[in-house]
């Protein structure tokens, strides 16, 4: 008898909707956004998400032997880790190298979608004839989306020089992927575009809207962002909401999509100046070879990351609800992007978190 009673108990709890919270569903935690113009930023421990505290040390041990300057993890906008090493400090600048190319990326779309300019117009609408040394006719192939897929078919052998004379024409545009600097010329176009110098434009519409600090620095022709790590992981946060910051749609989330997938069907592993992984086969800079498989095999398959020369990261995972930072020296040997540095470290980061 007390055993049917137990069960009509059961049963009556289930009709009258048991609030009971083995039952009840657990509300997603909601983005955080760190607010702008201030030091805090909420936190949460390793030990709250499960993840495996005993591979702390180890992927701290291994950051420190490979000449990291930073690294910060963030889970759903909330800092889970953040270290400094080899006496560099929070507020410290250290320069992004081409990890900083999605930012101009971002800028383009958030130029496009207040009607300044389209990314399927050729650039020479913008900058007119002449920005390069291709004929005519080749040069009139080349769209800003050739710019932000590297499909633009100008010579990548000719180093980082974006002068016209430089800039030549080896094939049609949309033909040939290469990592090529001519993607810079995208602030040209953006500053045409709007009537603004490139840094009042990115500044205003981008930087000063989700808390960055950090400025542009020309160098022998290049334009290389620099700032402390937290900015660096504020625009990690923002590309990981799908472009939105807390309440503020900055660039569209239909732009982001594009930028974060693949953009053309030579290099799969790439999008919008971000490189993706989970792809069956990519190419890497100052090579026409196709490799196989995953560019970090060890990491998520839906995996975007913003990589820069000599090791700085951006990673960013939707699905583990993730951003990672790395700003530092080459790990090893000086390399434009992608290294073996990032399969191991994302071995041990996988143990870390999983």
């Amino acid at each position: 008898m007390k055993k049917i009673a137990l069960f009509f108990t059961s049963l009556l709890l289930i009709s009258c909707g048991s609030d009971d919270a083995s039952t009840s569903p657990i509300p997603e935690e909601t983005m955080y956004f760190p607010p702008n113009g201030s030091a805090i930023w909420e936190t949460k421990t390793v030990a709250s998400l499960g993840w495996n505290q005993s591979q702390v040390q180890p992927l701290l041990d291994y950051l420190a032997l490979k000449n990291t300057k930073s690294f910060m993890i963030l889970h759903n906008g909330k800092i889970v880790m953040e270290n400094y090493f080899n006496g560099h400090t929070a507020n410290e600048p250290w320069y992004w190298a081409s990890a900083g190319k999605t930012l101009t990326a971002t800028v383009t779309g958030i130029a496009e979608q207040e009607g300044f300019l389209n990314c399927n117009n050729k650039v020479s609408d913008y900058l007119g004839t002449g920005w390069t040394s291709a004929p005519i006719a080749k040069e009139n192939l080349i769209t800003n989306k050739h710019l932000l897929t590297m499909t633009s078919g100008l010579n990548d052998a000719l180093g980082d020089n974006v002068s016209p004379s430089n800039l030549q024409y080896v094939a049609d545009a949309g033909t040939r992927w290469a990592y090529h600097n001519v993607y810079v010329k995208l602030q040209d176009v953006v500053a045409q575009a709007t009537g603004q110098t490139w840094d009042n434009y990115f500044n205003t519409k981008l930087r000063d809207k989700i808390g960055m600090t950090g400025l542009w620095v020309q160098n022998a022709g290049l334009s290389v962002y620099w700032s402390n790590t937290r900015s660096m992981a504020r625009f990690g946060l923002l590309s990981l909401n799908n472009g939105k910051w807390e309440n503020n749609q900055i660039v569209s989330a239909n732009y982001m999509q594009l930028a974060t997938t693949t953009s053309q069907n030579i290099n799969l592993a790439y999008g919008y100046l971000w490189w993706l992984n989970g792809k069956s086969n990519y190419r890497l800079p100052q090579t026409q070879f196709q490799f196989n498989g995953k560019i970090i095999p060890t990491a998520p398959d839906d995996l975007y990351c913003a990589l820069g020369k000599n090791d700085q990261k951006i990673y960013v995972v939707p699905s583990r609800k993730l951003v990672i930072i790395r700003m530092g020296n080459a790990a090893d040997d000086v390399n434009m992007a992608l290294s073996d540095f990032d399969e191991v470290l994302w071995q041990k980061i996988s143990a870390l978190i999983n």
